[in-house]
């Protein structure tokens, strides 16, 4: 093929809106050695479906390798299917590590630890994430015969692995996530519930607990079960099972870890038992792996297949078949991180299609996400999915072959005469490629219709969804009026210009009730092979009950797992409601009503500054002191990067100012800072900073303890100010470090919890676990 064939073959410019092509530049596009892009969103789809392309001549020494390329070139272009993001980063470059989703075995020995410790570093570095189960390991306090010592229990070993994942940049783009799975029956299985109470700890990991039918039966007749030794096979001990659910829950309901994984469900649909047990999933859940097996994904854009208010199913059957010649291409062309997971995934070939812009159709055919017709049209597109996929897959095997276990598997016995992937379907988490697409993200309802985007220059832009802003201006009601008014809150119910049909139709995730999020992911695990990613938000004053009726509901469903939010669950101190072994003690206050008024501020003060590093930058605290050396005020800067973590510190300084000038105790105060949490760490361990207020806390907790009567070196009259302290963050800035702001830590736009994943819809960060 010459280079005039392939530019003529694949030259139609791709569909992608402003907000794509930022998100291409800043994460997926080849870079030369001075960190630019050296290609563009056209020579990456050309570079991906030519590389995918290369498969075919595995099977036919003459294949039209261009044809099959111009085929996937087409589909991405058109943002009709898009492979998940490795496949999009490495496809035809060196690493050549197409996959996201990994699951590891690990052993009971010190051995089968480290070796699986080594792979998960392996794994990262080239871009995936991985899932594990640390059911096999003995329990803590169990006797190790060739040491004669006693095991520290799998909570333990965990705190490893999460070590490893934060040293190791993953493939150059994001740090490395890792899902934990224990089962129920396991005698360490309370430790695992709190495993994450303390959130500094294991800040890599989302958690699931391991269900088996016999727990769900004891938790529903309120009997007691048995935990079973993993070494020795023997009953350990028993616990009552509703005790064990109601602590899941509340600890679910405070930080939404652990969710629930439903693992006799999962192996009762196990395609290859003879392979092995399924024990864990990747790190959002939606796709159960076998010991060393991988999976490779993509997502069809369904707001693309509306037309004229009905679903052109010709189109997305065309799809549908590209999709899977694609993507069981991909099995072939990926280079595996390790040789057992090279042999694995291409015994099974398992693949993942599923899908995006859920919530764009929907709106689109003017019905509401919360109701029985769109769960009913859920079962019906994903049964379709499944079905055409599976004739595109047993139409591959008569020309490649059956997946090499396929007789030992259960497709046989349903009268399978043929299959090249042992699954077809899966629906994963699409934050990044949504934005790519330009649609909403998985099957999850819309975030928000409109919102504001903050710009370099302080300027506030409205992002509005382009099937709302279609429609609204199809229909009339489309002025700069009402998307103002839409962006204030993200929502159009309640606003008379914007018709009821449509404020139904544009319904958003807080607006739907955890029946409706549950019933919604049971319709699309109906249909599909693996598991469905769905986040079941949940209003910030729920309660602890209503997440117990939803995970019971989601098990009643048949779904295979549950993972819940609460709204600003992470973002400040839990409250242990019902905790009788962790009840909070309230603080000795006084009775009296406060009379201070503040003290007048002297021109002259003198302080020293801290510095912190936060996950959304360099922070800098400085405390001056009074003529007594007390503390008195407090300022806080992040440099010129402005936005919503820059205001929220400044509000903090200007609290605790207040509080100290009028006769407030600075440990106090400490003691109220320290252990919020947000969904941007920085750090590890003890080192961790859980978010921009743990890090003012620790500051004043840092600069107290280093000199209690803070002073600052040089002249005495040389006050600290906030333009100093923009100096010298600007000056940081200028020697090449990054200061992030905001809730998202690129660009300071609004950051939601979906899919298992903290996700930016304005510029394509994504953060899972």
């Amino acid at each position: 093929m010459s280079v005039k064939d392939i530019e003529k073959a694949l030259s139609r410019e791709p569909e992608l809106n402003q907000n794509a092509i930022t998100v291409l530049e800043k994460r997926y596009l080849k870079r030369d050695n001075n960190g630019k892009p050296s290609e563009k969103p056209i020579d990456m789809f050309r570079r991906v479906a030519l590389n995918i392309a290369e498969a075919d001549k595995l099977y036919d020494k003459n294949a039209n390798i261009l044809a099959s390329a111009k085929e996937f070139y087409e589909q991405m272009v058109t943002l009709r299917f898009l492979p998940n993001s490795p496949t999009l980063m490495n496809a035809g470059r060196e690493l050549q590590q197409l996959a996201a989703c990994f699951v590891l075995p690990v052993e009971d020995s010190l051995e089968g630890i480290f070796e699986a410790v080594k792979n998960t570093a392996l794994i990262h570095k080239s871009g995936g994430g991985t899932g594990f189960s640390f059911s096999r390991l003995r329990p803590k306090d169990d006797v190790v015969k060739t040491t004669r010592g006693v095991s520290s229990g799998p909570v333990s070993f965990m705190t490893v692995f999460d070590a490893a994942t934060e040293t190791i940049k993953q493939g150059g783009t994001r740090r490395g996530a890792n899902m934990g799975i224990l089962r129920v029956d396991h005698p360490d299985i309370m430790d695992f519930i709190y495993a994450k109470e303390d959130k500094t700890k294991l800040t890599n990991f989302n958690l699931s607990v391991g269900l088996t039918e016999k727990f769900m039966q004891a938790v529903l007749e309120d009997k007691e079960y048995d935990l079973i030794n993993p070494k020795t096979k023997s009953v350990a001990g028993q616990l009552r099972a509703k005790d064990v659910f109601d602590k899941m829950v509340q600890l679910a309901w405070e930080g939404g870890d652990p969710g629930i994984v439903y693992l006799d469900r999962i192996n009762a649909e196990n395609p290859t038992p003879k392979e092995g047990e399924m024990e864990s999933t990747n790190p959002c859940g939606e796709q159960p792996l076998l010991p060393y097996e991988s999976c490779n994904l993509g997502s069809i854009n369904l707001g693309r297949f509306v037309k004229d208010g009905q679903i052109d199913w010709a189109d997305l059957e065309k799809t549908i078949t590209v999709a899977v010649h694609f993507l069981d291409n991909v099995i072939d062309m990926n280079k595996y991180p390790i040789p057992e997971i090279d042999r694995q995934t291409k015994r099974n070939r398992k693949i993942g299609l599923g899908l995006m812009g859920w919530a764009d159709m929907l709106a689109m055919l003017c019905i509401p996400y919360n109701s029985d017709e769109a769960t009913k049209l859920a079962e019906d597109v994903m049964q379709f999915i499944r079905d055409k996929g599976r004739e595109k897959s047993a139409a591959l095997a008569e020309i490649r072959g059956d997946f090499p276990t396929f007789k030992d598997s259960v497709y046989p016995a349903k009268g399978f005469k043929n299959m090249r992937n042992a699954t077809i379907t899966t629906v994963a988490p699409t934050g990044t490629i949504s934005i790519i697409a330009g649609c909403s993200s998985g099957i999850e309802p819309f975030f928000a219709i409109a919102f504001y985007r903050q710009v370099m220059d302080n300027n506030k832009l409205v992002e509005v969804s382009p099937v709302f802003k279609d429609i609204a201006k199809r229909e009339g009601f489309l002025t700069d009026e009402l998307l103002d008014q839409v962006a204030e809150t993200g929502a159009v119910h309640d606003i008379e210009s914007v018709p009821e049909k449509w404020q139904k139709a544009f319904v958003t995730a807080h607006d739907i009730t955890p029946f409706w999020h549950t019933k919604m992911q049971a319709a699309f695990q109906k249909f599909t092979d693996n598991a469905v990613s769905k986040t079941v938000n949940f209003p910030n004053e729920a309660t602890v009950e209503d997440v117990r009726r939803t995970y019971l509901l989601s098990y009643n469903l048949g779904c295979k797992g549950t993972t819940i939010y609460r709204d600003g669950s992470r973002t400040g101190q839990v409250l242990n409601v019902g905790t009788k072994d962790k009840e909070a003690k309230p603080e000795s206050v006084s009775q009296e009503p406060c009379v201070f008024a503040p003290k007048p501020r002297p021109k002259v003060l003198v302080g020293r500054t801290v510095e912190m590093m936060t996950g959304c930058g360099k922070l800098y605290v400085t405390i001056n002191q009074d003529e007594n050396g007390k503390a008195f005020e407090v300022f806080t800067s992040m440099g010129k990067a402005g936005g919503c973590a820059q205001s929220q510190c400044e509000a903090i300084g200007r609290l605790i100012s207040i509080n100290l000038r009028s006769g407030g105790e600075i440990d106090r105060i400490i003691k109220q800072l320290k252990g919020i949490s947000c969904h941007m760490r920085y750090g590890f361990g003890p080192n961790t900073v859980l978010s921009c207020s743990d890090a003012v806390g620790k500051a004043l907790e840092q600069a107290l303890r280093d000199n209690t009567e803070i002073k600052v070196s040089g002249k005495q009259d040389d006050s600290i100010t906030v333009d100093k302290l923009l100096e010298k963050a600007e000056k940081a800035e200028q020697e090449g470090i990054k200061v992030k702001n905001g809730a998202c830590p690129d660009c300071g736009g609004p950051v939601e919890h979906v899919e298992g994943c903290d996700i930016c819809y304005s510029c394509g960060y994504s953060h899972c676990s």
